[in-house]
């Protein structure tokens, strides 16, 4: 047995229900699953038909958001003040983010607007508050994909992402999680009764994958 101490991660703590909840999900999900494997290799080699149950399947697709809305509320309950500072950093950061997004539209507007009657207009695709929110979850995305490749250089390109003061390590790393965690429930989200079994189970242990990946983001801690 081991003992947890309090010195462990501080990201870890603060998201101690939601990866229980996704750990939860990673079970349940492949169990779901066997339960669609398992009848087939009991199955006699000559039966041409076997019957499997769906209703695992869509239990597990149906209660996953509500279990994992479940836990981020939780998780909120019981870490107040760094709720309070995680909403600080953000405003702050998103002030930055805005800063950097007006200064780049403006950029834009010199390299394409032109000088003449007739001009181009110049009409800015995102408000810097749009591109402010979509460079958070770009970055989320980034750092999610890097992780998968080389864990290494994903730190290293999330260090060069905070020296900016457009971000925080939490704010990329969460937005990564939710990431990680969203793609697992459109997958179950997906799921229909009529959906072939073969496909429901493999759909099943897809999502249970990104959960998985979204319980090692949750526990990293820089």
């Amino acid at each position: 047995m081991t003992t947890f101490h309090p010195e462990a991660p501080a990201r870890r703590r603060r998201h101690a229900r939601l990866i229980a909840a996704l750990a939860r999900l990673v079970r349940d999900t492949a169990g779901a699953a066997v339960g669609v494997y398992e009848p087939i290799a009991a199955a006699p080699p000559d039966q041409t038909g076997v019957t499997v149950h769906l209703l695992p399947i869509m239990q597990v697709a149906a209660a996953a958001r509500y279990i994992v809305d479940a836990a981020r509320a939780e998780d909120t309950g019981r870490w107040p003040a760094v709720a309070t500072r995680e909403a600080d950093d953000h405003r702050r950061t998103f002030a930055a983010r805005c800063a950097a997004a007006e200064a780049e539209d403006a950029i834009w507007q010199a390299q394409f607007t032109e000088d003449s009657d007739g001009a181009l207009g110049g009409l800015a695709l995102f408000t810097p508050s749009q591109a402010a929110h979509s460079a958070l979850v770009e970055a989320g995305e980034a750092f999610l994909a890097a992780l998968q490749d080389d864990p290494q250089e994903a730190v290293s390109q999330l260090q060069e992402l905070v020296a900016t003061g457009e971000f925080t390590a939490e704010q990329v790393l969460d937005a990564a999680l939710d990431t990680a965690v969203l793609c697992g429930l459109l997958v179950l989200q997906e799921l229909r009764p009529s959906s072939d079994a073969g496909m429901a189970a493999e759909s099943c242990l897809a999502a249970g994958r990104y959960f998985a990946l979204a319980v090692s983001v949750a526990s990293i801690d820089l």
